[in-house]
């Protein structure tokens, strides 16, 4: 039986590219956890698109034996969009370590998720990474941890996860500074999941922290808030190469169950699994109730797919517990689903783990936010789809979501960035300063305003160095209305969108101007144009393909050939009469309106 004393679960919390996975695959070979000749980069991360991508999107634990101790890590990602497999981590353990790149200093998330970590209470290591790089600048760097956390510059430790330097030390402080888990070896048994995934062998494998009691295989099981019953299979603690089967999972330590559950919503993330025999009354906190920010339609490209788009959605939901979904019918394309996701790599990432996992091409529609709508009447309703806005006559107001956003800057890029911030209908709240280089700009702003190419633009203008941060805080009204693309005068459900009622004409220039790139012509001409509430606000038209009906005419009277043309003219106006439906729009149409800048 593990001591309960020795046992010591941490996480490494950083910004996106400080290292996190590098720094574990170190600790996982100086501990011996996986042999030299085994090792890999990135071991944690199983995902083909993680390594292809270079980031961590799943949260991944992993055990670990050094000096007598049990050591229980797990490496979490840096994005901002998967901040809520941050916040999960940081329940199930008792303390973090802190990694700032030495070459970048102190970053957005890296403030982001130390808010986190203190309001979950945990013990705090900083960690300077990859001082062994020529362009780390170390005492710059502990100074903006010291304002950042005001530590004794002492505390903070210099490492370099791609050589193993100062490692060894890591793991000490980690053994001194992180206490050890608090819990009672008690008969009702409690076990927090925090992930879970569905193996097509093993059926539901939830990830768990044990709390109170122990665990065994072969005992029964009950998930405390949706009320199911299973029994434990299998259990063990997880390695870097996948499950090490064991006999019990004892108060404090961290591993994975073998539900024996086949339905993939009886063990939702979150959730208390407890002992059927002495079932515990008291459900652990778990985790406040992820709450979507943007929301897309996701639709089979071939019709008869729905089914199987189902089942994919299904399996993801298990594994992704930040992603919501619920049926949707649109004329244009058929069944599919309304999406919710926490941020645009988050789309991204669902839509190409449904390519790769699950074989299924998918078009996406124009993401939105969430808008809150007072009819006249009083009632209130969620609208996730632009199609669901009423009649402009039935609204009392609407109400958008607001983020607090923390944008981590050079002091040369104050200005070009409080620009595009104003443009976004940012509104400025205070500069704090990490050092005599570099801010921190607090502002609250829209989230419609940020949810597309935000990002990308702060890029830009700041050529690379500025990072970025947000979380939602409350609602205020907005003046939104519907913008509407016809296609040779047909409306294209999936290209509707919510937009500032001041900016209507704008993106609806923008937007027929991206579709004229993107429609290839046709025998006719095809009109493309944007309107709010039946009134014309853009338009362009794609002019026809032109047969050269004249080519076998050889010399003769130009009436001849007047003659065919105006033929040819009468046919193109009657196909664009009676073809008006029949106008081919590819998917990359829809892509291109995704990013328009």
């Amino acid at each position: 039986m593990t001591d309960q004393s020795h046992i010591r679960n941490f996480c490494i919390i950083a910004h996106i590219d400080h290292g996190k996975s590098t720094l574990a695959d170190r600790l996982l070979e100086i501990t011996g956890a996986v042999e030299k000749r085994k090792m890999k980069e990135q071991m944690l991360d199983s995902m083909d698109l993680e390594r292809e991508r270079g980031i961590t999107i799943k949260l991944a634990p992993a055990r670990m034996n050094y000096k007598d101790y049990t050591l229980n890590l797990i490496d979490t990602p840096g994005h901002v969009d998967f901040n809520y497999e941050v916040s999960r981590s940081l329940a199930a353990v008792e303390g973090a370590i802190l990694l700032v790149d030495a070459t970048q200093g102190v970053q957005a998330q890296t403030v982001g998720n130390l808010f986190l970590a203190v309001a979950e209470d945990l013990a705090i290591i900083p960690v300077l990474n990859k001082i062994d790089l020529p362009a780390a600048d170390i005492p710059r760097r502990t100074e903006e941890i010291v304002r950042l956390l005001g530590c004794d510059p002492s505390e903070i430790l210099s490492v370099s996860g791609k050589t193993g330097q100062g490692v060894p030390e890591l793991l000490d402080a980690v053994l001194k500074h992180i206490p050890p888990p608090s819990g009672h070896p008690v008969d009702s048994s409690r076990a927090l999941v925090f992930d879970s995934k569905y193996d097509d062998y093993k059926g539901v494998v939830a990830y768990v922290r044990v709390t109170d009691g122990g665990l065994k295989t072969g005992d029964r099981i009950h998930m405390i808030a949706t009320g199911s019953e299973g029994e434990i299979l299998e259990l063990g603690a997880l390695g870097p190469g996948g499950y090490m089967p064991l006999s019990q999972l004892e108060t404090g330590q961290i591993g994975y169950v073998v539900t024996g559950l086949k339905d993939l919503l009886s063990c939702r993330v979150g959730d208390t699994l407890t002992s059927a025999e002495h079932a515990a009354t008291e459900p652990l906190s778990g985790y406040r109730e992820v709450r979507p920010m943007v929301f897309a339609g996701i639709f089979p490209k071939e019709g008869n797919d729905y089914q199987r788009l189902r089942e994919g959605m299904e399996k993801l939901k298990l594994n992704d517990a930040a992603l919501s979904y619920e049926p949707e019918h649109s004329p244009a394309m058929g069944y599919g689903f309304r999406c919710g996701l926490l941020g645009m790599l988050h789309l991204e990432i669902v839509k190409e783990r449904l390519q790769r996992e699950y074989g299924m091409e998918v078009l996406v529609t124009t993401p939105s936010v969430a808008y809150r709508l007072i009819t006249n009447s009083g009632e209130e309703t969620v609208i996730k789809s632009p199609l669901q806005l009423p009649d402009p006559t039935h609204i009392q107001s609407i109400k958008e979501p607001w983020v607090k956003a923390d944008i981590v800057t050079p002091k040369e890029s104050i200005g070009a960035i409080m620009t595009l911030a104003q443009e976004r209908r940012g509104m400025y709240l205070n500069t704090e300063y990490l050092s005599d280089s570099r801010a921190i700009l607090h502002y609250e702003i829209p989230l419609a305003t940020v949810i597309v190419d935000f990002y990308d633009k702060l890029k830009s203008i700041s050529s690379g160095y500025a990072s970025f941060n947000y979380e939602f805080f409350a609602e205020r009204e907005a003046d939104v209305v519907r913008l509407d693309i016809l296609v040779a005068e047909d409306m294209v459900d999936a290209f509707a969108t919510l937009v500032y009622r001041d900016e209507a004409e704008r993106v609806g220039r923008q937007m027929v101007e991206t579709l004229k790139e993107s429609i290839p012509k046709h025998w006719f001409v095809v009109k493309i144009q944007a309107a709010v509430g039946g009134k014309i606000v853009a338009a362009d038209r794609i002019s026809a393909l032109r047969k050269d009906v004249t080519a076998k005419l050889y010399g003769g009277d130009v009436t001849r050939k007047r003659k065919l043309l105006e033929k040819q003219k009468k046919g193109k106006a009657k196909m664009a009469e009676y073809g008006k439906g029949s106008v081919d729009i590819p998917s990359d149409a829809y892509l291109n309106l995704l990013k328009r800048g």
